[in-house]
């Protein structure tokens, strides 16, 4: 990803997030911290839910529990 494709990113963000919270001011400091670090974190997120879901169709993982209270380990024999 070049400089300029980073910077996109970056202003993506910024936006998804004043999208959300419309009333939203920080310094740069609390933007990077904040509003930044929860976009990756999300973004992680969407990965690992990718990840867990082919590891489970492997399975290598199974999962037990449901809605928010699912949970993941490896399958048992």
């Amino acid at each position: 990803m070049n400089g300029l494709e980073s910077e996109d990113k970056l202003g993506e963000a910024i936006l998804e997030y004043l999208e959300e919270h419309p009333g939203a001011a920080d310094t740069i400091v609390g933007i990077a911290d904040w509003w930044l670090t929860r976009h990756q974190v999300r973004v992680a997120v969407q990965m690992l839910q990718g990840v867990l879901d082919r590891l489970t169709e492997k399975g290598v993982l199974e999962t037990v529990g449901e809605g928010e209270q699912l949970c993941y380990r490896r399958k048992r024999d």
